[in-house]
């Protein structure tokens, strides 16, 4: 039942991957969860929309997009080019660029529901002992939400380790630098290795049904947490 290093390869690089995403997403996902609980805009709809999109976007389409937006041509590969970086299509931080946007949901839903259930009151104290609006955000917001944040972080990171059709348009399939997990096990299916597929696959279901133990038992009990 041993893995072969091209599966240890990509199991690596999967995890890198979902860690590399997970950071990037807690620094851009949680201003964009404070303004979308916390806002009266007109504009809270379509952003939250837009945001949420990839939950319902076939993984295809988001891929094609993104392809575009990234290859010479597009607005991304532009700016890239510009700046002497180099085209970001099968690359690593391709990867990373194209699952910041579709496991940008799973961030930013959980957050947004946990400081919209924090209230106005514990801001409205703070405010009354004179704590500027960014140390109260730190001091009061985040540890109140802080539930939220282990449920986003734990759903953006399983979430980018079992992307398939965004990796593989994005990234293709080079081994080393794209090839994931996911790509890895279609590619045993594909030339047949169904024992290999089997014990990769297996590795993968063993995570999954970790990951869902973790987030439930992180969840407070309602009693406890009133």
């Amino acid at each position: 039942m041993l893995l072969m290093g091209g599966d240890l390869q990509a199991i690596v690089l999967t995890v890198k991957l979902a860690s590399v995403v997970t950071a990037i997403l807690l620094v851009v996902g949680t201003p964009i969860a404070w303004w979308l609980a916390r806002t009266r805009s007109r504009w809270k709809g379509p952003i939250g929309a837009v945001v949420s999109l990839p939950l319902v976007l076939p993984p295809s389409v988001l891929g094609f997009y993104l392809l575009l937006a990234m290859g010479p041509d597009g607005p991304v590969g532009q700016l890239t080019r510009t700046l002497g970086l180099g085209p970001l299509p099968f690359t690593f931080w391709g990867l990373v660029l194209a699952s910041v946007f579709y496991s940008l949901p799973f961030m930013v839903q959980p957050v947004q529901n946990a400081f919209e259930a924090m209230g106005e009151r514990p801001l409205e104290v703070a405010a009354t002992l004179r704590a500027p609006p960014l140390d109260a955000f730190f001091t009061v917001a985040v540890p109140l939400a802080l539930p939220g944040f282990l449920t986003a972080s734990v759903l953006t990171f399983a979430h980018t380790v079992g992307e398939f059709g965004v990796v593989l348009m994005i990234g293709g399939n080079l081994p080393g630098i794209t090839r994931v997990a996911s790509v890895q096990i279609y590619d045993h299916v594909e030339a047949l290795e169904y024992a290999q597929a089997h014990r990769l696959a297996g590795v993968m279901l063993v995570f999954s049904f970790l990951v869902l133990l973790a987030l439930y038992a992180w969840r407070p009990h309602p009693r406890k947490a009133a």
